[in-house]
């Protein structure tokens, strides 16, 4: 099938990858010299933490002075952060996530001021580059893995509470647009919103209450949110409730979650994992280029791989507790 050709496919990538990285990623760059302001809206979340750290540590083994600023999940605090970055001057900026409503206006003020913009995981005309994996891809795999795991059929209730950060529109997109060629699945209305803080709580919370409307026999077969903790809530709650019809999936390959998936008898039905320390390296990789002189494309993709209850002996290790060095 289709399906176990993507996934050797994504594994065989990861491999190449990392190999790559590390063979050839830091041959001839140096950030001797240059100051770089890193602003994040937060590193609360694993994916979070990692990508950060992979571009603090990787700026600094480039011999950069770097000047990192956490927003602890808070838009106007990131606003601020970003603003005394401006007032600094800095070689170069790696801007990571967060609301694009609110930040665009203040990343074109990056760009007005000659500073060069870099993002993870944000799309923005700012931005001479965003570091980032397939978000497209990522969508559309884990939509029809989905499927697949429905027989084609039923009720899908999403947690949509964050459209505005641009990998998860992308994602959700992705989502109904492959729907849109199986009639028979449904996403249910009213759609969940997932929350931060106290995110796996509330998804245990909203779950619960998904359930108790849709017993056991009812259409609902699949719970989706863009990224995975709040998967960890939804998959503790189905169990809890002692129920084997309704599955979980999410993005991003938080190690909890990963090894949910590769428990048989958990509820969660697959993930699609991400390398964000490798996202952060590549990033802080593409500032040295760029500021050495050479030309960067808009956007870099570093792979990811997708996990699933058939896969996971073969795919998960990378990704469960303990596994990442770093």
């Amino acid at each position: 099938m289709h399906f176990k050709t993507i996934l050797a496919t994504g594994v065989a990538g990861i491999a190449i990858a990392t190999a790559a990285l590390a063979q050839d990623g830091t041959e001839g760059l140096s950030l001797e010299g240059k100051t770089v302001g890193v602003t994040v809206i937060g590193t609360d979340h694993h994916w979070d933490l990692m990508a950060y750290r992979g571009q603090v540590d990787m700026l600094e083994e480039l011999g950069a002075e770097v000047i990192a600023l956490d927003a602890g999940r808070n838009d106007q605090t990131q606003i601020s952060q970003i603003q005394t970055l401006i007032a600094q001057q800095p070689d170069a900026i790696i801007e990571q996530l967060g609301n694009i409503d609110v930040l665009d206006p203040w990343l074109q003020r990056i760009n007005q001021a000659g500073i060069p913009l870099f993002t993870v995981d944000t799309s923005t005309p700012h931005a001479i580059n965003n570091t980032t994996s397939d978000n497209y891809s990522i969508g559309a795999q884990l939509a029809l893995q989905i499927v697949q795991d429905m027989g084609g059929e039923g009720k899908i209730a999403v947690f949509n509470g964050f459209y505005s950060v641009p990998v998860c529109k992308i994602r959700y997109d992705q989502l109904k647009y492959v729907l849109e060629s199986f009639p028979k699945v449904e996403i249910l209305e009213p759609e969940l919103r997932d929350v931060i803080p106290n995110t796996v709580q509330q998804a245990y919370s909203d779950t619960t209450d998904i359930l108790t409307q849709n017993p056991e026999g009812s259409e609902l077969k699949s719970i989706w949110a863009c990224w995975d903790v709040p998967m960890i809530g939804a998959a503790q709650a189905i169990e809890a409730a002692g129920r084997t019809d309704v599955k979980t999936y999410g993005v991003d390959g938080s190690p909890e979650y990963v090894e949910m998936v590769a428990n048989p008898d958990s509820a969660a039905g697959a993930v699609v994992a991400q390398q964000p320390y490798e996202i952060g390296r590549e990033a802080a990789m593409n500032v040295a280029r760029h500021l050495a002189g050479e030309e960067i494309p808009p956007f870099s993709f570093v792979d990811a791989v997708l996990i699933s209850k058939d896969n996971a002996d073969e795919t998960a290790a990378p990704f469960l507790p303990g596994a990442q060095s770093q």
